[in-house]
């Protein structure tokens, strides 16, 4: 079967998407909530991975990985394949960290996640911090009531830019814990939440 490798971005490309940066930030950020619908499966036969879905029904992100689950390198892309996020896992005396590149992964980490030594008061959910490389800016990943496959991400701040939980049916059914919603708030740069949620795929070995 042939493989579908995601569209790398030439250094034309880059240069043209450098010019245009408001606009291509523009495409993954809206002025209000979105949510999304992520299925933690790929849609290529024999393959792992996952798909997000608008609140149209639309494929908009996808995960193709044709390795074995729990690969170190995973790629984020669009619906038509064109490659947004690679995501690297690396271990480091035994204490594991992922590092999330735009594009093919050849510029420096856009950002790294590592577990957290906060606990967080009154519950057992784990905890990652995520920190931009860029400005040091940081976020935290963190689960909700205990439950590994509910979590959100907070800013630096502590106020909530997205939130996941499990994907309930129009009557009221809660579905499996590889189907959930994505709730991303306003102004907030939805790709980038969807590497993240792809680095908790990875962590619960989904991927």
């Amino acid at each position: 079967m042939a493989k579908v490798h995601p569209l790398s971005i030439s250094k034309t490309d880059d240069a043209s998407t450098a010019s245009t940066s408001s606009c291509s930030n523009n495409k993954y950020m809206t002025s209000k909530r979105e949510t999304f619908t992520i299925w933690m499966k790929s849609l290529v036969m024999q393959g792992k991975g996952c798909t997000a879905f608008d609140q149209n029904g639309e494929i908009v992100y996808r995960i193709d990985n044709y390795d074995a689950k729990h690969s170190n390198e995973v790629y984020l892309m669009d619906l038509r394949g064109k490659l947004l996020f690679t995501v690297c896992e690396k271990k480091m005396c035994f204490f594991p960290s992922w590092k999330g590149y735009k594009n093919n992964g050849a510029n420096k980490a856009l950002f790294q996640l590592r577990k957290s030594c906060r606990s967080i008061p009154g519950k057992k959910g784990f905890a990652y911090k995520v920190t931009m490389r860029s400005d040091g800016s940081s976020y935290r990943l963190e689960g909700l009531s205990g439950k590994s496959s509910e979590f959100r991400i907070t800013d630096s701040n502590g106020g909530v830019v997205a939130e996941t939980k499990r994907k309930q049916s129009s009557s009221g059914v809660v579905l499996g814990d590889d189907v959930f919603t994505v709730v991303v708030e306003p102004h907030v740069d939805h790709s980038f939440i969807m590497a993240l949620v792809t680095v908790h795929g990875l962590i619960r070995h989904q991927i």
